[in-house]
């Protein structure tokens, strides 16, 4: 009789059994399957489909009291609120943007009386059909505009603007370039501006760019002649930036050029907005923002001999600069 050791025996018993082991594995009931890797999207790429709501408030005080102080100076007490809301679509090709933007402010300095320091409202609306990943067909009407009369310091009386007067239209078709959420460029051959003086004394006396009224022989203004709506066609620019430059530090940048194609084309339109936003905590806030404006068709007061007092107009870069500091609200 052949007889097998038990060592040789448990050899020739794994060698026969290797090669199926991985296929038995597989037929073990009862074991979980293994699962697939999992698929992640990139946080750059919008894939939410349908409405979107949102909006922000922020409201900013300051105050000075001086009483008895050495170096002088001079009390004072500020408010300013700012609001904005949107509603965004998105669909498969289409989206579509409305959104509105508020900045009202007032200051006491002294015993003076209260006055404002800023009003601002912005209306926009922008449709665009996506044709490649990054291009897309854009549609964009924008409205600027303030809400109260602002008189001048030094004469209550007299009236520099109030609701619609000035207004600022803007119609534009064109073409969107965006990446990325973080920029876009909207570039509009076919833009049109137009100019809205609501007030007709004001269009009389020719103010912000608008025909002023006629004059007879004698030289005297013929009151209810003046331009109310001027009308330009022209190219169009508006470049959006917005990024994250530390922890809870946005920086958001906005920039709008327009060139009349049949008065002074070289003359460019200037607005450019800049926003650096602070979040402390849920509640506060803080903000620096500056505004750099230049239309060639709108003469502003100059001090020729820095008096203190205008004493004539010209062609001026405008800039504006505010810092605030207060509560926030996110809806």
């Amino acid at each position: 009789m052949l007889r097998i050791s038990t060592a040789l025996l448990q050899r020739l018993l794994a060698a026969a059994l290797l090669p199926a082991g991985p296929a038995l594995a597989q037929t073990i009931p009862n074991r979980a399957p293994t699962p697939p890797p999992a698929y992640t999207i990139s946080a750059e790429v919008d894939t939410v489909r349908g409405w979107q709501r949102g909006g922000a408030g922020t409201l900013n005080f300051s105050q000075v009291s001086l009483r008895n102080w050495a170096p002088g100076g001079q009390s004072s007490l500020s408010l300013l609120g700012t609001g904005n809301a949107y509603m965004h679509y998105r669909g498969p090709e289409h989206t579509l943007d409305l959104a509105g933007n508020l900045v009202y402010g007032v200051l006491k300095a002294g015993k003076g009386r209260l006055r404002k320091n800023d009003d601002r409202l912005e209306l926009n609306g922008r449709y665009a059909r996506q044709f490649t990943s990054v291009w897309s067909y854009a549609a964009q009407l924008n409205l600027k505009t303030q809400l109260t009369p602002t008189r001048a310091v030094d004469n209550p009386d007299s009236l520099l603007s109030r609701f619609f007067a000035p207004a600022y239209v803007l119609a534009s078709l064109g073409m969107e370039y965006k990446p990325g959420p973080g920029f876009s460029l909207l570039l509009s051959p076919a833009t049109g501006k137009f100019t809205v003086v609501g007030d007709q004394g004001l269009a009389d006396a020719g103010a912000f760019g608008v025909r002023g009224a006629r004059r007879t022989a004698d030289g005297r203004l013929l009151a209810g002649t003046g331009q109310q709506l001027r009308s330009e066609i022209g190219a169009y620019l508006n470049a959006r930036y917005r990024r994250p430059v530390a922890t809870n530090i946005t920086f958001t940048s906005r920039l709008e050029l327009f060139s009349n194609y049949f008065h002074n084309p070289q003359n460019v339109d200037v607005n450019w907005e800049n926003l650096i936003d602070f979040k402390v905590n849920k509640f506060l806030s803080a903000s620096v923002t500056t505004l750099l404006v230049y239309d060639d068709d709108i003469p502003v007061p100059v001090d020729r001999n820095d008096d203190g007092v205008p004493d004539s107009s010209g062609r001026r870069i405008q800039f504006k600069e505010t810092l605030g500091i207060g509560l926030n609200y996110k809806f």
